[in-house]
């Protein structure tokens, strides 16, 4: 080790590979909103999602930040765009959208009290699941299985 503090909600929890298609593009989606990613890549993705659920994705994804920044109990933390590790806040994150796309309301809203105040959950729940929605339209369509994943 060398003495450097991974914070909190950053260190590495899994690979980006075992999640899902709707739970990656989740992360996909967190990244390409947060700092990490130029503006000339999120354009090519929405370019090249838009149509398919791409555009609405990163919308609900970015509302939810917002909400995080705002309300969030510290600040979200994410992995670069091309980073194979899965972060702490990214998984936690990617199970809120599975769980809210599922219908499993109840994790969904414990999973967000991971990351803002309680009564702030039912907020990110909905736009967890208006991310999913879009993001499952997105894998269930052919530019899915080429260039985007």
């Amino acid at each position: 080790m060398d003495g450097s503090v991974i914070p909190r909600g950053g260190a590495a929890v899994g690979l980006l590979d075992e999640l899902g298609a709707v739970e990656a593009g989740a992360v996909l989606c967190l990244r390409l909103v947060g700092g990490a990613a130029d503006a000339s890549v999120r354009q090519a993705f929405e370019a090249e999602t838009g149509p398919y659920g791409g555009r609405e994705a990163m919308s609900a994804i970015g509302s939810l930040c917002e909400l995080c920044h705002l309300y969030g109990r510290r600040p979200l933390m994410r992995h670069h765009l091309t980073c194979k590790c899965l972060g702490g806040d990214e998984a936690c994150i990617a199970q809120v959208v599975s769980a809210a796309l599922a219908g499993d309301r109840d994790d969904a809203m414990l999973m967000a009290t991971l990351l803002v105040r309680a009564d702030l959950a039912p907020s990110l729940v909905s736009l967890a699941e208006r991310a999913g929605v879009a993001l499952s339209r997105l894998a269930a369509t052919p530019v899915s299985a080429g260039r985007v994943h």
